[in-house]
C-alpha cells in the first residue's frame, strides 16, 4: 500500500542551533556538536550513536572506502567502547535509521549496498552546496511563499 502524506507532514525540515565557536577538543566532541547544530541530535540525548556513525564514515572518507551498515555498526560499537560509552542504540535497525537521517540531510549517500560521505567531499563543501544552497534555500523560499500569501 503506498504511503500517503498528510497535509501536515513536512516535505523537508531542518533544525539549526548555534553553539560556541569550535575549539580544540576531541574529534568525537566536535562531531557531536555538529550533529547538535544540525538537529541530528537533541541536547541531553544519551543515545548519540549518530555521532559515532558519522565519525566512522568521516574516517572511511580518508581512504575513499564505501561501507555497508553492518561494517559501520561494528566500527561505531568499537568507537563507543574505546570512549567508554554504553552501546545503547547500536541495534542494526537503529543504525539504518540513523544512516537514513544522515542521507536525508545530504551528508552521506548510498551507492549499491555501501554508504559514504557524499562524493567523499569535505563537510564544509557539502554544507555549502547541498544543505545551505539547496535544502535550506528551498525551505526558506516556501516559508516566504506562505508569508506572501497571508495578507
Amino acid at each position: 500500500m503506498p504511503k500517503t502524506i498528510s497535509k501536515d507532514t513536512p516535505l523537508a525540515e531542518i533544525t539549526l542551533r548555534r553553539y560556541e565557536k569550535p575549539y580544540s577538543t576531541s574529534r568525537r566532541e566536535l562531531i557531536r556538536k555538529l550533529c547538535l547544530s544540525l538537529g541530528l541530535l537533541q541536547p541531553g540525548d544519551s543515545r548519540d550513536i549518530i555521532v559515532d556513525i558519522l565519525h566512522v564514515l568521516l574516517d572511511a572518507r580518508k581512504s575513499n572506502k564505501l561501507m555497508n551498515s553492518e561494517e559501520i555498526r561494528a566500527k561505531a560499537i568499537k568507537l563507543r567502547k574505546l570512549s567508554k560509552l554504553s552501546i545503547n542504540g547500536t541495534a542494526s535497525s537503529n543504525v539504518r535509521r540513523q544512516l537514513k537521517r544522515l542521507r536525508d540531510l545530504f551528508l552521506i549517500e548510498k551507492l549499491q549496498n555501501g554508504y559514504r560521505i557524499t562524493e567523499f567531499e569535505e563537510l564544509n563543501t557539502i554544507f555549502e552546496k547541498k544543505i545551505k544552497e539547496i535544502y535550506l534555500k528551498a525551505i526558506v523560499e516556501r516559508v516566504k511563499e506562505y508569508t506572501d500569501f497571508i495578507k
